[in-house]
């Protein structure tokens, strides 16, 4: 109880900081000075009577998410279901969710993690249960959630060596939260192991529930479109790059790639989107952008991936991806989507984030991992010579992402098994 007042305390005096980062960030993304009472708990609309709520951060866990929403809809057609978010663009992601799955799908920001902002959201919308995706470990809202009778779940969920060292310096507050959850369905048993080192208990091991997202059909069908515009130009794809990698990227590519060779950058945040451009700009490389609804010409070596939702889309249309945020140690983003739509993957060492899905992805031969940005580039154009070879890694690629399905259904059966001792006890 002492470090939750500690850490409380501290929380509450930093407001000033949280507002201070709100209005800088909104100098790019002015949404995020929006619905700012609901980072309060305090929400306009009506909750339904009868809720299950789950947290999605930002964009790549309410994307990962889809199967996990649409087996619940599915699983208590009787119940709404709440996404909340911390981000504007996770935001939007879910209106593209909710625009799908139609009305029973509602969202709202979560609150920041002070007691009385928790005890509004939780008195406002009164969830029959709450799932948090990934490592979303707000020792307030755990606390409140029990206080409110609200059974939570932490599932998908992954924790790194890294990330197990730096929740190791907290133990007084962390492990109180941790054994009041419900259950933790964890990734892969190393993640379940450091999960139990810092307190969890009731610690299952149910996969990942991103293997089981379909790309769409029609984002796989734009991107053949794509394709097809481009001829038989290669194709590389830099996917959810992160500051400082994309200028390791296009040098390497400068070094590498054929004259004809056509690289579609996408950075992984959208306010960066003209700052990527401009570096494209001073390495004197003709550049297009998505936005601009005009399929590179001939001339155009680098096409700007400035849009929102179409990550199938790119990886349909490409030859082959070198996966942003392992170039530099930022742990690495989801190569799973590559995999499933059937698109070899290139890493560097840097994917503590997606430690197990990385190795096993290199096991079977969907994934390679290259020293750096260069050494990936000099493979990149190895592999664009050698088609025999390319062939080989995609269908390893889908073969690796549909072996691994089955997380949702875990999830879900869970899901009823909490509720049902709920009823009983």
């Amino acid at each position: 109880m002492m470090a939750r007042f500690v850490y409380t305390l501290l929380f509450f005096f930093a407001q000033p900081l949280v507002w201070l980062r709100l209005a800088w960030r909104a100098r790019r993304q002015p949404e995020y000075l929006d619905k700012v009472g609901e980072r309060y708990g305090r929400y306009p609309q009506p909750a339904p009577e009868r809720l299950i709520w789950l947290h999605v951060v930002s964009v790549g866990e309410t994307r990962a998410a889809e199967p996990l929403i649409k087996a619940l809809l599915a699983a208590y057609p009787d119940h709404h279901l709440l996404m909340t978010h911390m981000t504007p663009t996770g935001r939007a992601t879910g209106g593209e969710l909710i625009g799908k799955y139609g009305e029973r799908l509602i969202q709202a920001y979560l609150p920041y993690d002070l007691p009385g902002a928790c005890a509004r959201f939780f008195t406002h919308f009164r969830p029959k249960v709450g799932l948090l995706m990934e490592t979303e470990l707000w020792p307030n809202l755990i606390a409140s959630a029990a206080t409110h009778g609200t059974p939570l779940l932490l599932v998908n969920a992954r924790l790194s060596a890294r990330s197990l060292r730096g929740y190791q310096r907290f133990l007084p507050l962390i492990r109180p939260a941790l054994r009041q959850l419900a259950g933790v369905a964890a990734q892969t048993a190393a993640d379940a192991e450091r999960l139990t080192v810092i307190g969890a208990e009731n610690v299952r091991v149910f996969g990942n529930i991103k293997f089981d997202v379909t790309p769409a059909a029609e984002k796989l069908a734009l991107g053949g479109e794509w394709r097809a515009a481009f001829g038989t130009r290669p194709v590389w794809l830099a996917a959810s790059t992160r500051e400082d990698e994309e200028a390791l990227i296009i040098d390497a590519f400068i070094r590498h790639a054929t004259p004809d060779a056509l690289l579609l950058l996408v950075p992984r945040h959208p306010q960066r989107f003209d700052a990527v451009a401009a570096l494209v700009g001073t390495r004197q490389l003709t550049l297009q952008r998505r936005s601009g609804g005009v399929f590179p010409d001939t001339r155009t070596r680098v096409w700007l991936g400035d849009s929102m939702g179409e990550m199938p889309a790119y990886f349909a249309a490409a030859d082959i991806v070198l996966m942003g945020g392992t170039f530099l140690p930022f742990g690495g983003q989801n190569l799973i989507e590559a995999a499933a739509c059937g698109c070899p993957v290139l890493v560097g060492q840097h994917t503590f984030n997606f430690a197990q899905a990385t190795e096993d992805a290199i096991a079977c031969g969907a994934a390679r991992r290259l020293a750096d940005a260069d050494a990936a580039a000099a493979e990149a154009a190895r592999l664009l010579q050698d088609r025999d070879v390319l062939v080989a890694m995609r269908q390893a690629a889908v073969e690796f992402s549909q072996a691994h399905r089955g997380a949702t259904a875990r999830t879900v059966a869970l899901v009823e098994e909490i509720r049902a001792s709920r009823k009983a006890d």
